[in-house]
């Protein structure tokens, strides 16, 4: 009989932010099947017989193609194992993971997703930056900055006018992200931030505004995983050096109205 696949999404890193379920499931795993990402408590919960098969990607290098990972995935499952499938984040945000489910559907693999904690909202949590706030972001939105398709194909002048702007992936294009923003609308002084290694013991931290960010996280050092958050909000966590309250709000201005009918 055909054993069952686990689509888990393992959290942004700290090992103690992954779901209850997704952990009984890694506890009786036959196969584990992991990502770049995954922090290595999280492989260690595995029972000790099980199989191990990492197929990380690197930004520039792919040695596992995800065709074959989808088909390693139904492969081990057809032969009778629980396979559980770790992913950081959650599978189905960036993850590819709807491929790997599909593939399995197209198999007749039983396939379970148990969702994971995306980094797109937990990682600003733990920088101190909200997403939203009642008197400054009323919308949010996520996107990735590693795609198929050109960069030019997204709709920047809808993404450069959200209160607040998650960016995926995007440390190695932070200059043709801030130019686009900016042609289209965004204010250059618009509170930005960069998170590396969110939620991990040696994350940290950089602010900057808008225009001066990509800059800025070159002269720290700043690499990937990170997460970028450009908006108001981000002034939010300590405050932005020479961006006020007043300034926040130019930045990102939302109809009085609204304002006026939140409590």
């Amino acid at each position: 009989m055909a054993g069952t696949v686990y689509l888990v999404g393992a959290g942004p890193g700290d090992p103690e932010l992954i779901t209850v379920r997704g952990l009984r499931c890694l506890r009786r795993a036959e196969v584990l099947v992991y990502d770049r990402l995954v922090h290595p408590g999280l492989v260690a919960e595995v029972p000790a017989e099980a199989e191990r098969l990492y197929v990380g990607k690197a930004p520039g290098n792919h040695r596992h193609p995800q065709e074959a990972i989808n088909a390693l995935l139904v492969a081990r499952a057809l032969a009778g194992h629980t396979v559980v499938r770790l992913k950081g984040g959650d599978p189905f945000i960036f993850g590819r993971g709807s491929e790997e489910a599909l593939a399995c559907a197209a198999a007749g693999v039983p396939c379970e997703i148990i969702p994971g904690l995306s980094s797109a909202t937990a990682v600003p949590a733990w920088a101190g930056i909200p997403l939203t706030h009642r008197a400054l972001a009323a919308s949010f939105g996520v996107f990735t900055a590693h795609r198929a398709a050109d960069l030019d194909d997204l709709d920047w002048p809808t993404m450069a006018r959200l209160d607040t702007l998650v960016i995926l992936m995007g440390v190695a294009r932070l200059p043709y992200i801030r130019n686009n923003l900016i042609r289209c609308g965004r204010p250059a002084h618009t509170p930005a931030a960069i998170v590396q290694q969110g939620t991990y013991a040696d994350g940290r931290t950089v602010t900057a505004t808008l225009a001066a960010l990509p800059e800025v996280a070159k002269a720290e050092g700043v690499r990937s995983p990170a997460v970028i958050v450009v908006g108001a909000v981000v002034g939010l966590r300590e405050g932005v050096s020479g961006v006020g309250l007043e300034t926040m709000l130019e930045a990102a201005p939302l109809p009085p109205r609204v304002v006026e009918g939140w409590s």
